[in-house]
């Protein structure tokens, strides 16, 4: 059933951000007896505002009671990502190069599994990563985890 209201809320939202320019990044729906939570995460180039959040929250609740998607009550939050947001696809590691990163393997890659350093891009499958004074080149297939650090 989440997984329909999931679906659903994606075929709404998707053409509602398009025309703002914003991007769908992530929908959840966590039920809990009779009231749930839907999360939309949505992002854009220079960074979501809480201007674009309050507008999609208004827009999005308004798409949702005409069509009634979700059957029970519900609390809806609109949010960007966070500054720590994961890197998901192959797309974001080309956006995010030159920022810092976190990566953790599933195997062991010049005796490490965990990557703390500057990106430094994405070709042919192989993620770059400048940590410690050294490069290192991580297979795509061999990430499991990838966010953006905080850069202080």
């Amino acid at each position: 059933m989440s997984e329909d209201i999931v679906f659903n809320v994606k075929e709404l939202l998707e053409p509602l951000l398009r025309g703002k320019g914003l991007e769908l990044f992530d929908v959840e729906y966590k039920g809990s007896g009779k009231r749930g939570i839907l999360r939309v995460f949505i992002d854009k180039e220079e960074g979501v505002t809480v201007d674009d959040c309050a507008l999609v929250s208004r827009e999005l609740g308004t798409l949702l009671d005409v069509h009634d998607i979700i059957p029970s009550s519900y609390t809806l939050e609109v949010s960007s990502p966070g500054l720590t947001r994961p890197l998901r696809n192959p797309a974001d590691y080309a956006r995010f190069t030159g920022s810092k990163v976190k990566i953790k393997t599933n195997e062991e890659i010049d005796k490490k599994k965990v990557f703390i350093g500057t990106l430094a891009g994405i070709e042919d499958g192989v993620v770059t990563v400048e940590a410690e004074g050294a490069r290192y080149e991580i297979p795509y297939g061999s990430i499991e985890k990838a966010n953006l650090e905080l850069d202080f």
